[in-house]
This record gives structure tokens, sequence and C-alpha cells, in this order.
């Protein structure tokens, strides 16, 4: 089991380095909200903060790297360059499922990095639903939060993927309990995560009443796992799951409408990723109710043939894109962002009235405008 995980942790980051894994008939949704342009914002582009308070921490923007991988020598690599550049920008960081070194301690460094090289960034721990469903509990929560000094943990309900993978365990019987239980536990609070298929307005609230404290949305439009194990599946001959991952390749609820869902019904934090690739995208899921919004495919590449300095370049660019945005609506903060008025159209639209989201209250917003 040991020598599986660490091969299939390896063969995700060669998959999604040289394969095309994105949604290619669903998209964010994000091309259906608009930001109203204000002609007189009075004030200056290099007035504009982006810090932002998250879940106890003082962030430089809002944004977190979002978790990818560990548990290979690659991991390691990575996870180092993503650590460094969190920390020259200020911002957090989440690392990959850490099954793999609960299962082999000697793979704890490809995580441990991440903190080594970084001791004051707000750091996620990360394991699987599916685990805790299949035994793993407060013990193990303990020991992937003491691995890295997490600040938070992700627990990620990756059904889908599961579901779709050659070696999956769709075991997802109990979760909502060992949520529960998690969250009254740790010392540290408990983001449950979608990984690309979204979270609807039905769960939310179960989340919530489970002490969970944060949602990433993982919505659907960015990478697809279904779309990575198609990859893996084909890869060994394995026709059924190839088969099954090519058919649920664009299955998900899109980023933009879960982010609306999840806000309409409850009160949780949210990350918003799934498809963010410009801090117009990041702009937009904020004036939508995301507190910070999660990047993790479009770092990858930068992280594991350039290094830090590859994902600095990326993310202050990313940065750059956020305030011009905050600028041109005429938002100072990050607070005043979240009160601006948005203009919600197309599918996007029809998909949150039939849902009963009131629409049509994004876009009377004026506060921001008094």
């Amino acid at each position: 089991m040991v020598v599986l995980t660490v091969e299939r942790k390896f063969s995700h980051i060669e998959v999604c380095l040289n394969r095309n894994v994105e949604f290619d008939e669903k998209s964010t949704g994000f091309e259906d909200v608009e930001l109203i342009h204000n002609a007189l914002p009075e004030l200056d582009l290099d007035e504009i903060s982006t810090e932002v308070d998250f879940m106890g921490f003082r962030l430089k923007a809002p944004i977190i790297i979002s978790g990818m991988t560990g548990g290979c020598e690659a991991s390691a690599k990575i996870n180092e360059a993503l650590a460094v550049a969190a920390r020259e920008l200020g911002i957090g960081m989440g690392v990959g499922s850490q099954r793999a070194a609960l299962e082999n301690s000697e793979l704890a460094y490809t995580f441990s990095i991440a903190r080594k090289v970084a001791p004051d960034i707000f750091l996620i721990a990360n394991l699987g639903a599916a685990q805790f469903s299949m035994g793993f509990g407060v013990e193990e929560a303990l020991r992937a939060v003491e691995m890295i000094d997490a600040n938070a943990l992700a627990v990620h309900l990756n059904s889908l993927h599961e579901a779709v993978q050659p070696e999956g365990e769709p075991k997802f019987k109990g979760v909502l309990a060992k949520l529960k239980e998690l969250s009254s536990s740790l010392s540290v609070p408990v983001i449950a995560k979608e990984t690309g298929a979204g979270i609807s307005m039905e769960i939310a609230p179960l989340i919530e009443g489970a002490g969970v404290k944060c949602v990433d949305v993982g919505g659907a439009g960015g990478t697809s796992w279904a779309a990575v194990e198609n990859h893996r599946a084909l890869a060994v001959g394995d026709e059924l799951h190839a088969s099954l991952a090519k058919l649920y390749w664009n299955w998900g609820i899109p980023t933009a409408i879960s982010i609306c869902e999840v806000r309409s019904s409850s009160k949780l934090e949210i990350i918003a990723t799934g498809g963010i690739r410009s801090g117009l995208d990041a702009a937009k899921a904020i004036a939508l109710g995301a507190s910070v919004v999660g990047i993790a495919l479009p770092l990858l590449r930068p992280a594991f043939e350039e290094g830090s300095s590859g994902v600095i370049r990326y993310l202050k660019r990313f940065i750059e894109e956020l305030k011009v945005a905050m600028f041109l609506v005429g938002a100072k903060s990050i607070s005043e962002l979240r009160e601006v008025p948005v203009v919600i159209t197309g599918s996007t639209a029809e998909w949150l009235r039939l849902r009963g989201v009131d629409v049509e209250a994004y876009a009377r917003r004026t506060k921001i405008f008094k």
C-alpha cells in the first residue's frame, strides 16, 4: 500500500504537468459574472490594500496556494518552492494528502519541508475523507497537524475522484460524524475541502453544523480529477475506469455557483478554488462571497521547473490583476470588494434562480457608492 500511494502521487504530478486535465465542456461560471465599473473610484491605485484576516491570520493577499502534492521526492521540491513563495508574499498554503507519510514516516519530510522553509505562514494539513470513513480518527489527524505544525486541517471530500480512480476507495459512510469529532477535538480549525465537484447549499449547513469553520468549495471548471484518472487508467489499460472517468470528466457544480450556494446557506468562511486563473477571477469570487481564493494547477509547472522564483512571478502578476479590478470598482480594501454590486447573467443566473438564490440582490448592492 505504501509503494502504491507513493507511485500514485508521482503519477498525479506527471499527468498534471503533461496532459490536459481541465474541464473541457463546463466552465467556472465567472464569464457570467460582471463587476460594475466605477468611473469615479475616488482613490489611487497605490492606496489599495489586498490584506485580509482569515481564520485568525493576517494575509497580505487573499490567496491560499492550494494543497497539491507530497509523498514522493518530486513533491518535496514542489512544496519547498511553494512555501518559499508563500513566505515571501505573505499568503497561505496547503499541502497535499499526508496519507503517504502516515503510512511511511520516512516521507514526512516531503510535507514538513514547507514549515521548515516558511516558519510563519498559514499552513494547512490535509487528509482524505475516505480514510476517516475507513478508520482514521483524531490520532491520525493530530499526527498530520503535528507533522507540519499546521494552523488548520483540511479534510478533502473527493468522492468523484475515489469513484473513478483505479485504486480508488469510494467509502464515505460516517464522514459527517468524523468531521464533528475532529472539529470538537482538534486545537486547530477544520476545513472541508472539495476537489473539483463543488459544495451545494444542502451540504454547506451540514458541514457548518458539524463545527467546521471553513469550506474550500473546490468547484468545477478548473482541474478535473476525473480527467487525471482517465489518463492514468488509459496508460495501464484499465478500460472500465478510463470509461468512468471520461463520462464524469465534466461533473460538478461550477465554482461561481458553488460560492453563491454556500454563501446563501451558511456563515462558513469560503476558500474559492476551481479554475481561479486571474486576479479578476479572484475579485469576482470575493465579490460573490468568498473569503479568499485558492490556486493550484497554474503554480505546479513554475514550482517544478523554476522553483520559488517562477511561483512568485506568477503570483505577483495575479495580485496586481486583483488590485486593478479593485481600483476599477472603487474598492480600497477586500472588505469593500465584498460589498460591490455584481451582475450575474446567463446559465449561472438561471441555475441560481432555480435554486432559490436571490441573484438580483447581488446587483442591487449600493453601500460602496454611498
